[in-house]
């Protein structure tokens, strides 16, 4: 049977694989947390509720339905998509997952941290995708921002192609397990410096790291981060889709707040069951 993976377990996330799964798919969602949803304390304007409902009712009984009807829910931080030989590989903190077909629903890009020069210098030496850019980099001096997988992950992916990798965890403890080559600076950053281009880190302690570029990796990853590294077209901060939830890339499909437009519960639940609808169709040819 095809696999079909889902990254993110909020309402576009589960209302898709609610759909495949009566469609008589095994779809496997891997999820961290419950994202903006959990934390919203009312919720009025969705509809079947007479009475207003926390977000955090409101996925517990989406979880539960997805369940009841077989979905694999599996809490975990996807650090990572690629090509394989056939479809996908998705890397996880645990175990790889083959999939033959994607859809990507985290909800919204998560915001850039608000350091001076990083938006400045977007594009001149700030890049949020490392498989994407490494090849600028080739032989220079590179840093990392971010202290979690998601970070390493990136780092590793420069290793073979920069002269050097710093990865800078902005007052954070660095992750344990690191791989040779690739050095850690832990004291908070001040700002990117840099006219033109990035030329340097200045920390708060009034020192300063040489780099010719800056890769932005806080947090976790996304779903634009994902949908770059496999060559899907964004816009901005959001992936583009066709009216089906296609994105440019055959078996990538994406749903929900991370296509932009209204930012509703109820779009992202719609979202949710056209993309997996669309999915079905692919992987039954």
């Amino acid at each position: 049977m095809a696999n079909l993976i889902i990254i993110g377990g909020g309402p576009a996330g589960l209302s898709a694989s609610i759909y495949a799964a009566r469609a008589g798919l095994k779809p496997t969602v891997l999820y961290q947390g419950g994202g903006a949803l959990e934390k919203t304390d009312k919720i009025e304007n969705y509809f079947g509720f007479a009475q207003p409902v926390t977000g955090a009712h409101l996925l517990g009984e989406g979880r539960a339905q997805a369940e009841r009807l077989g979905v694999t829910l599996t809490e975990t931080e996807v650090t990572g998509a690629e090509y394989a030989e056939k479809g996908f590989i998705v890397k996880t903190t645990g175990q790889p997952y083959e999939a033959d077909a994607i859809i990507l629903a985290t909800g919204a890009p998560r915001a850039a941290p608000k350091i001076p020069g990083i938006a400045e210098l977007e594009g001149r030496g700030v890049s949020y995708c490392a498989i994407c850019d490494a090849f600028f980099y080739r032989g220079k001096s590179v840093a990392v921002l971010g202290q979690g997988e998601y970070a390493v992950e990136e780092a590793k992916t420069l290793l073979p192609v920069v002269s050097s990798v710093t990865l800078l965890t902005n007052g954070a403890e660095p992750p344990a397990g690191l791989p040779d080559g690739i050095s850690v600076e832990t004291r908070p950053v001040a700002r990117v410096a840099g006219e033109d281009k990035v030329s340097a880190i200045a920390f708060q302690d009034g020192a300063a790291l040489a780099a010719d570029g800056l890769f932005i990796a806080y947090g976790t990853a996304g779903s634009t981060d994902f949908a770059r590294k496999l060559g899907a077209m964004t816009e901005g901060r959001s992936i583009t889709v066709d009216d089906k939830m296609m994105t440019n890339v055959p078996g990538l499909f994406a749903a929900g707040d991370c296509t932009g437009g209204l930012l509703q519960v109820a779009k992202a639940v719609s979202d949710g069951a056209i993309a997996a609808m669309s999915a079905i169709k692919y992987l039954r040819g």
